[in-house]
């Protein structure tokens, strides 16, 4: 399959303003990033962001920069965007959207999200690692996937929820939103407007599993750091600088 790693970027982010652009050992966030992408050694490497500042820091470190809209609602729409611009004859058959917010992904993880494409009837791929932390279990802030098991590392989604999901005894998993996609479901799913149970749970996801979309989950063994405040920039820091 021909890949495309697209990573979306918007300045405007109400508890840390101009994350993309934060320092992280030398190198703003965005491109940590983009390294991270590369590092993975799936395909082409495209940041699509609304900021000329954001694309003029990703292009000064030799990587891609598309301008797209500022007005997109979900990262997967920007990314939709600046899919058709980047490859306009359609030569792309899979695009993993890689959060912006991830500097410190390990690559590995990344081409994790390709595996369960190895069932030609899975739409779009993502991300889940068993949560072991009791506190984690009651946030809902940690989304949760509620799946059928298909092997010992991989899920069929049947739903994310913010509450603590599946009752009973056996594992948690906390979704990590990184997302790949077959080019038809992303152009699909795109078209489609929000759901209900998205509305509810404020989970995009969902629009795709109301829509009859399969979802199927890798579990990994690491959960990414996502940089939202201060105190995770900081951390960031801390890890890449070691």
């Amino acid at each position: 399959m021909s890949t495309l790693i697209l990573i979306p970027a918007r300045m405007a982010s109400t508890r840390l303003p101009g994350k993309p652009l934060a320092d992280i050992a030398g190198a703003p966030m965005i491109v940590q990033v983009a390294r991270r992408g590369a590092e993975a050694g799936l395909g082409r490497v495209v940041v699509a962001t609304d900021s000329e500042a954001v694309a003029e820091a990703v292009r000064s470190h030799g990587f891609e920069a598309v301008i797209t809209r500022d007005d997109h609602q979900s990262g997967s729409d920007r990314i939709f965007e600046a899919l058709t611009v980047i490859d306009p004859d359609r030569k792309v058959e899979t695009i993993v959207n890689v959060q912006g917010d991830l500097p410190t992904i390990e690559p590995e993880i990344i081409g994790a999200a390709l595996r369960p494409f190895e069932d030609a009837s899975v739409d779009i791929a993502t991300l889940g690692v068993e949560i072991v932390r009791d506190e984690e279990k009651a946030n809902p802030n940690v989304v949760k996937i509620v799946g059928s098991p298909l092997s010992a590392t991989r899920l069929r989604a049947l739903y994310f929820t913010r509450a603590t999901a599946p009752w009973g005894e056996g594992p948690l998993y906390h979704h990590i939103g990184l997302y790949a996609y077959r080019r038809s479901a992303l152009e699909r799913f795109v078209a489609l407007k929000p759901s209900p149970l998205e509305r509810r749970e404020r989970l995009e996801q969902l629009r795709a599993i109301e829509a009859g979309m399969r979802i199927d989950a890798e579990i990994v063994q690491s959960l990414p750091l996502g940089v939202d405040t201060p105190e995770d920039l900081e951390r960031a820091r801390e890890i890449l600088s070691n």
